[in-house]
């Protein structure tokens, strides 16, 4: 059976024509132009008047052309697009490692300076062209740990849609801030119990709000949408990385792409880049929260990487390592990177060039992790000068100043000092290990792949084929052939509003 029929969550068609109408006139009437995938993954087919409609706005603002904005090649700079992603790479003085290591920047999306916008508009727009949700009369709720939720309600906002953000009380300050300037109505802010690895109560919070029909639930960890986005916008722009650095070195490979598991939607990318290069796919969890590594549990601060479950449509059969990073050594350089005493020890003291230092500020909670985990994958395997490892950062510091603030508070008694600096570097990048690293075989794969049959069969109903189905490499090649066909929708989608040009 075709895995895009057997999909409910991949819609390659209209299934409700009075849905579908009536979301027509209301972008018709908000004047949204629909992006397709093809121009997200490569912006140079935007057409030369939406393209410029683009630089003429704020890349923050609740603006229809902003959507023409959802991919990695913004340049922030000028307001147009860059011929390669924003990214930085990492240099031996800084990773202790001879491969290259390079962090594509996801904090030069719009609206939310994260790449989760991209995830959310996967989702809502291949909902919109099959006629599953209506504008007149659907909220988009949006459950998320902390930055999917935030580009769900940017989304929602610039096609005049009402968006509900879902999300742990414990998260950033930094996230419900903008929470509060986004979203209208203050009770579309639900907050749910413990932090980042509380993900069960999200879902029992959505459960509630979907017996009310006017509630659309948005799952970035079971919606295949989200998968879908990366493969086929992530996957390519990290190409673009390896192809420019290509340029001054012909021999350099790709020898892996590494990143957090999350949603498992940005590990789509990894399935593309093992296509297309022969790279090994990496995922990272935190060491206090090792649901991969070790069937553990737990709660941590990597906020945007590891939710004690494994996510419906994260391909575990196509994993080949899992690394554990602890969460603390991330505070910890969430401090040394950002503040004026940690850099000038990276500078002074570690030799590492001004111009890296300057892009530190470029990295979150969970980006740190990465490269933490890009590092340790770095030692294990062996890899030199002509291996390459790529990973992105989700978003940037700016999201953690609250979370900076206290952990020097409590790592380092209110001042982060030339020793601290000193110590931190050792303890937290000096003496990286490759401890907490594993291969994963077909009998590991298998094992981690059995632990999401608790959270989605026995807790959310899915049906038991439908489950079991992800095991085969071909279900997940299947899904693919979704992508032509929503970019056909999306055109025809925007010809029936009849709007050209968005604002």
């Amino acid at each position: 059976m075709s895995a895009i029929r057997h999909s409910p969550a991949v819609p390659t068609g209209i299934e409700d024509r009075a849905v579908y109408d009536s979301a027509v006139r209301h972008l018709r009437e908000a004047r949204v132009v629909l992006p397709t995938f093809e121009e997200l993954a490569d912006p140079a087919a935007i057409p030369g008047d939406i393209a410029a409609r683009t630089r003429q706005i704020d890349r923050d603002a609740a603006d229809p052309a902003n959507l023409f904005r959802v991919h990695w090649f913004n340049d922030i700079g000028t307001g147009g697009v860059r011929p390669v992603p924003p990214h930085v790479v990492l240099p031996k003085a800084l990773t202790g490692v001879d491969a290259p290591i390079a962090v594509a920047l996801g904090n030069s999306f719009p609206m939310i300076g994260a790449h989760k916008v991209l995830a959310a508009y996967a989702c809502l727009v291949s909902r919109l062209v099959a006629g599953r949700f209506d504008p007149a009369r659907h909220k988009a709720v949006w459950p998320s740990t902390g930055n999917y939720c935030r580009g769900g309600v940017a989304i929602s906002r610039t096609m005049g849609v009402r968006g509900v953000a879902v999300l742990p009380e414990g998260m950033s300050a930094e996230r419900f801030a903008w929470l509060r300037e986004w979203i209208e109505h203050p009770d579309d802010i639900v907050r749910t119990p413990g932090s980042e690895s509380n993900v069960k109560e999200i879902y029992d919070a959505c459960d509630a709000l979907e017996r009310d029909p006017a509630n659309a639930i948005l799952n970035q960890f079971s919606e295949f949408a989200n998968y879908l986005g990366h493969y086929r916008c992530t996957g390519p722009a990290l190409e673009a990385v390896h192809a420019h650095l290509r340029r001054d070195n012909p021999d350099l490979a790709l020898a892996a792409f590494v990143a957090g598991t999350g949603s498992g939607g940005t590990l789509a990318a990894g399935d593309r880049l093992k296509e297309t290069e022969g790279a090994r796919i990496v995922a990272v969890e935190p060491l206090e929260c090792p649901t991969m590594l070790y069937n553990g549990y737990g709660a941590h601060n990597i906020q945007g990487i590891g939710d004690k479950h494994i996510p419906l449509i994260q391909n575990v059969m196509n994993t080949d390592a899992v690394v554990g990073v602890p969460d603390r050594n991330c505070d910890r350089l969430n401090a040394l990177f950002n503040t004026e005493t940690g850099r000038a020890h990276l500078t002074g003291r570690c030799g590492v060039d001004a111009g890296t230092v300057a892009r530190l500020s470029d990295f979150g909670l969970s980006s740190i992790a990465n490269v933490l985990a890009s590092i340790k994958t770095a030692k294990y395997y062996g890899l030199g000068p002509d291996d390459l490892i790529v990973t992105v950062a989700t978003d940037g510091a700016s999201m953690y100043d609250s979370e900076r603030a206290k952990t020097i508070g409590a790592e380092f008694a209110g001042d982060f000092d030339g020793m601290a600096a000193a110590e931190t570097f050792g303890r937290d990048l000096a003496a990286i290990g490759t401890d907490h690293v594993l291969e994963t075989g077909h009998a590991e794969r298998t094992r981690i792949f059995n632990l999401g049959y608790f959270t989605w069969v026995e807790q959310r109903g899915i049906d038991l084929e439908a489950f079991d189905e992800r095991r085969d490499r071909r279900f997940w090649t299947g899904l693919h052939d979704a992508l032509p066909l929503w970019d056909e929708a999306i055109r025809a989608f925007n010809a029936e509003t009849g709007v050209n040009r968005p604002g």
